[in-house]
């Protein structure tokens, strides 16, 4: 089981959710949040990549404005998630990825590290690709399409449902075209289909294919 630690910003601390590996760490990962805060599942995911061997780092973003904060998978909690998202901004989101990242290259004792970001996540980890040169694993990105024209620093992998209505295949197939050399995937599931606390999204067949993919692509960019 993993633990909260607290990260040092420039706009004061952060809490996170640690998960370590139980024998050599082969690297670090960034677990970026979706827009409901780190969450007993986004906790889960970080274990998930820890039981393969990284350590993993899941900041609660929400705590640059609202410290504490986990919303629920519900109207409610998008409405919310939305405003504490749009408070914060990708730029600073960005910022705390970099802390996250110096911090995980300490505890791991390697310079190593990668992200995986999901929805709002999904596109700080392209932006972190992007940025900071990490290697990244983008899950339906919903803000992708405004960051096609920058160029890649980093490898970045792209998972998307093929019946998200707010992602149209125009978008995925953008991306393809402006990185042909990166791996776009494409699954017969919905917007969020790695979220295992939302069975009406949830999609177990395409959830444990991407991790396949995911953990191939960390094995290949990090170790």
């Amino acid at each position: 089981m993993g633990q909260w630690i607290t990260l040092t910003t420039s706009k004061g601390p952060v809490a996170a959710w640690q998960a370590e590996p139980t024998g050599a760490v082969r690297g670090s990962l960034i677990v970026i949040q979706e827009i409901f805060g780190v969450t007993e599942h986004v906790r889960g995911v970080a274990e998930q990549y820890a039981a393969e061997g990284y350590l993993a780092i899941a900041p609660a973003f929400f705590d640059l404005v609202e410290p504490g904060l986990e919303l629920p998978y519900d109207d409610s909690g998008v409405k919310r998630g939305l405003e504490l998202v749009g408070t914060i901004g990708l730029d600073a989101a960005v910022d705390l990825v970099d802390v996250a990242a110096q911090a995980a290259r300490t505890a791991a004792g390697n310079e190593k590290v990668a992200t995986v970001g999901y929805c709002w996540g999904g596109t700080v980890a392209l932006l972190s690709a992007q940025r900071l040169a990490l290697p990244s694993i983008s899950y339906y990105g919903g803000r992708n399409g405004m960051f096609i024209g920058q160029p890649l620093k980093a490898p970045v992998q792209f998972h998307f449902g093929e019946q998200d209505k707010s992602i149209g295949p125009d978008i995925v197939e953008a991306q393809r075209k402006a990185w042909p050399d990166m791996d776009v995937f494409t699954y017969p599931a919905n917007h969020a289909f790695n979220r295992d606390a939302s069975p009406a999204v949830y999609d177990a067949a395409s959830a444990k294919t991407a991790f396949g993919r995911a953990v191939a692509f960390l094995q290949e960019n990090i170790g």
